[in-house]
């Protein structure tokens, strides 16, 4: 009599043909019975003699799809039925979900092929796909994955898609989003006010020549719309920056191949290998000296933000282009991507010439993901396509569900399930009501797919955040966590880090514990709570969040720390740093008086003001920029020179950091006129030492760093190897950014590290 196996699989086995490779395996074993779906994952029937079952799960593991993820394999042991034969079952949908939705996936080089075979009849599609790639997370409406859950269940399949699709020999086999040239989307070229141009593959040719023409092309692509225009072309970005609202902020490329992509930039292995992933994100590299991209790209970086296509679509006009394109989020700045063609339209009207469309509807807006490589480890500065909502596996002592609705800059919500957080895609600063509606949309497409009611929500401290006071209104049970802590709770969430253990979170600004400014921090995490155990000197932000932008306004409240009522006499009000005499007037009274002046400990604004000070800017047009110009400015320069610091304990004991000797330096410098490159090196490097320095003051030897200022290549790099040097085991965010996109793993991971939560 054969045995029976009750199987049940859990993790990311939809989407990634996984039933077909069961159903395979099964028939090459002569096992009986059936696979089917369902909301928590896939669940197998397997009849057989004990041995070859054995080798059966055995076989599972270790030859699964290669883009597929076992999390967990239960086993129950059942009389035999007697099953005839081995069949895919359809779907059961009872349940709560809890199987992992699979990220969008790059085209494989298999629909490569077929994409560019005259004699195949997928011949210059645009929406070829197979189970190892094409659209998922985009197009899910809920669980399980089948084709009538998915915004593909509009197209009805042909005889020869239908045959593929229930051919256990072919790669088709159960792909949801199967189509051909007579059964799929199709594209169309608009006009800006919705005319139909152009159909199918004349679309796309006319797409191509507009681009060379120097047009602005809005095109709906995987996640969303892109506005393209010609990289080579200086006037058409220039314009399309005017129109988009996006001054100085770097653009995205995309390139033809890799080829092309060395030309212009240099490319160590592991570069070329995230280029090349199945995630296919957008990589950040160093840019060649004889680089032919236009400098309005990404002005006055010495990098660019480079990827390869990533869809049918974009293969073909890039096989037709054989040049890098500009490839850009389709949205006015600090809005979300357009998804919707109506909505592009009314939207992207007075930016783009033309819009390239399709008739497959976009279900959750996907942005592209970017990365980079430091110190040889992949490093996600924004987590989205090919990503998310891939689930970050952590040690969850919580069983509970748990939402958490992240912060207010580069928000993502996540939801914990298990021991996977399933964290979203990047929806963006919450400061438009269409990033808020965005934001709203988010929400309720993962309570939606993950069937999520009434559990506990996390939100930051900040009482005036818009995530907070969502939770606030709409949760009956919304806890908060501390902003600097959730980012450190990133770092051990992700690192399944234990026991006690240094974290310093370092960005522009969060809501702290006594209600100043934090951002330089701290902290002694034991599971029994937290201490902020040393932080950089505070000063005041005249004009408060103005000054964010106004960086000059940072400036003027780190001099006050130094000269006090004498900052007048100081000469830093002057036509350089834009503070006439009448302002400085008034921002030294608002000083004295207290008047909207905040206090903070932010290293983030203390870039700020070095750079406002050294002035290579007085006004920054997007976060961090000052930061960024400051790190570029040590591009080539090699020296182990710093600034003299002082580390004190206030009253409480704790550590502060006196950056003072270290603005007085730099100002004497300026004077004698030393580079602003070695200016800002021996910046740079000083800060390194205050990190190491406080490190062996509080002497525990597991350190994690995390925050918006460890996105700085030269900081994260080198505090990394002088940390390593003096003994200690470093981490660092890797899966999610380090900047406030890892807020909400970190929120949720506060049930899992802290005792008693």
């Amino acid at each position: 009599m054969p045995d029976r196996l009750k199987i049940s699989i859990k993790g990311a086995v939809q989407g990634v043909g996984f039933r077909p490779f069961i159903f395979k395996l099964a028939k090459t074993l002569d096992i009986k019975g059936y696979v089917l779906n369902s909301p928590q994952g896939v669940t197998i029937e397997a009849e057989g003699n004990k041995d070859i079952l054995e080798e059966f799960i055995l076989r599972i593991n270790n030859d699964k799809p290669p883009i597929s993820l076992i999390q967990n394999i239960s086993i129950e042991k059942f009389e035999s039925t007697g099953y005839k034969d081995f069949i895919i079952k359809k779907s059961e949908t009872n349940g709560i979900p809890n199987a992992i939705v699979l990220p969008d996936i790059a085209t494989c080089k298999d629909c490569l092929t077929d994409i560019f075979d005259i004699k195949n009849r997928r011949y210059l599609y645009p929406f070829t796909n197979c189970t190892n790639c094409g659209p998922r997370y985009s197009i899910i409406e809920s669980l399980p994955y089948d084709r009538a859950r998915t915004t593909m269940k509009i197209f009805e399949m042909c005889e020869d898609c239908g045959f593929e699709y229930r051919n256990p020999e072919d790669r088709r086999f159960h792909t949801q989003p199967n189509a051909c040239p007579e059964c799929g989307p199709h594209v169309e070229l608009w006009d800006a006010n919705g005319k139909i141009l152009t159909t199918h593959l004349e679309a796309i040719l006319e797409t191509v020549y507009n681009i060379i023409k120097g047009k602005i092309i809005a095109i709906k692509g995987l996640g969303g719309f892109h506005l393209v225009v010609d990289a080579g072309n200086d006037e058409a970005i220039q314009r399309l920056r005017k129109a988009k609202n996006r001054e100085e902020k770097p653009l995205a490329l995309m390139y033809p191949d890799l080829k092309t992509i060395k030309r212009d930039c240099e490319l160590s292995n592991e570069e070329q290998i995230l280029l090349t992933s199945a995630q296919s994100p957008i990589v950040i590299l160093k840019k060649l000296s004889g680089c032919k991209i236009s400098e309005s790209v990404a002005p006055g970086n010495p990098n660019l933000g480079v990827m390869l296509p990533y869809t049918p679509l974009h293969h073909i006009l890039l096989h037709y282009l054989q040049i890098p394109i500009v490839a850009t989020s389709g949205n006015l700045s600090e809005e979300p991507m357009c998804i919707d063609e109506y909505d592009a339209l009314l939207r992207l009207k007075n930016i783009a010439k033309y819009f390239l469309v399709h008739n497959r509807p976009i279900y959750r807006h996907v942005d592209d993901s970017i990365a980079r490589i430091i110190l040889n480890e992949k490093v996600i500065l924004r987590r989205a396509r090919g990503y998310a909502p891939f689930p970050v596996i952590i040690n969850n002592k919580s069983k509970k569900t748990i939402m958490s609705v992240g912060g207010h800059l580069k928000n993502t919500i996540a939801v914990s399930k298990g021991n996977g957080v399933f964290v979203s895609q990047h929806i963006g600063d919450l400061e438009t009501k269409e990033s808020y509606n965005s934001f709203c949309n988010t929400i309720n497409k993962f309570k939606e797919i993950y069937k999520i009611e009434n559990e506990i929500v996390v939100h930051d401290s900040h009482p005036e955040y818009i995530s907070t006071k969502y939770a606030k209104e709409n949760f009956p049970s919304a806890e908060n966590v501390q902003h600097h802590v959730a980012h450190i709770l990133s770092v051990i969430a992700e690192n399944s880090l234990s026991g006690n253990l240094l974290g310093i979170a370092w960005d522009g600004a969060g809501f702290g514990d006594d209600k100043t400014i934090w951002g330089g921090e701290f902290f002694r995490f034991k599971p029994e709570g937290y201490e902020r155990i040393a932080h950089l000197k505070n000063f005041r932000l005249v004009g408060g969040e103005s000054s964010f932008k106004d960086i000059y306004k940072c400036a003027f409240g780190v001099l006050y720390e130094i000269y006090g009522k004498e900052i007048l006499n100081s000469g830093f009000y002057n036509s350089e740093n834009e503070i006439s005499k009448t302002d400085a007037d008034i921002y030294l009274k608002m000083l004295n008086k207290n008047i909207n002046s905040p206090e903070c400990s932010s290293a983030g604004r203390l870039f700020d003001a070095v750079a406002s000070i050294l002035n290579i800017r007085q006004k920054v047009n997007f976060e961090g920029q000052a930061a960024m110009e400051l790190e570029f400015l040590i591009n080539g320069v090699v020296t182990d020179e710093s600034y003299n610091f002082e580390i004190n304990k206030n009253e409480n004991g704790t550590f502060i950091i006196n950056w003072i000797p270290i603005i007085q330096n730099i100002i004497n410098d300026k004077k004698n006129k030393l580079s602003l490159n070695l200016i800002s090196a021996k910046f740079h490097n000083t800060l390194i030492n205050t990190i190491v320095e406080i490190a062996k003051l509080v002497n525990e030897k597991i350190i994690a760093l995390s925050g918006g200022c460890f996105q700085n290549k030269y900081l994260l790099e080198n505090s990394i190897k002088a940390l390593q040097k003096e003994g200690f085991n470093v981490y660092w965010n890797k899966e999610v950014p380090a900047n406030d996109g890892g807020i909400s793993l970190g929120q949720i991971a506060y049930f899992s590290y802290f005792e008693n939560k």
